[in-house]
């Protein structure tokens, strides 16, 4: 039998939104939850500011060193959801964000995704429309969105 909310897509920025985001994903364990993918998104768009700024061997140190903290936080994240019963998929990847959660959703099938409704960059979403009310727009899944 295939529950409601069994496959979860839970995209994090790390930010204080998404952490609040996995007391709900815990709570969605009773609803048949039983795997979650987690994913973070390197942004093209920040690396490019990046090298702009650091036009240098050192840029590529910088992308490794941000992947690498990514991944640390992807471990605890991922233990916790352990710890809480669930399968845990991490997927750090980089590109768009917007692009990314609509593709890696669409490719893991999953059932639901749980997402913050405001990232890390609070002034630039104002000006642009964050990512959050892209991916609600955008998804052909259900969207449980979390507020501060």
């Amino acid at each position: 039998m295939r529950y409601m909310f069994d496959k979860i897509l839970y995209p994090t920025d790390f930010s204080d939104v998404a952490k609040k985001a996995m007391d709900y994903i815990t709570k969605l364990k009773e609803a048949g939850g039983k795997e979650v993918i987690v994913l973070h998104v390197i942004d093209e768009r920040a690396i490019g500011d990046i090298c702009l700024l650091y036009a240098s061997r050192g840029s590529v140190e910088m992308v490794r060193r941000i992947k690498e903290e990514a991944c640390k936080e992807m471990d605890k994240i991922g233990a916790g959801l352990r710890q809480e019963g669930f399968e845990v998929k991490l997927r750090v990847e980089r590109g768009i964000p917007l692009t990314e959660i609509l593709r890696v959703e669409q490719e893991e099938g999953v059932s639901v995704t749980v997402i913050g409704s405001h990232g890390k960059s609070n002034v630039k979403e104002m000006l642009l429309g964050s990512v959050s009310e892209k991916v609600i727009r955008k998804s052909k899944r259900p969207i449980l969105v979390i507020k501060r």
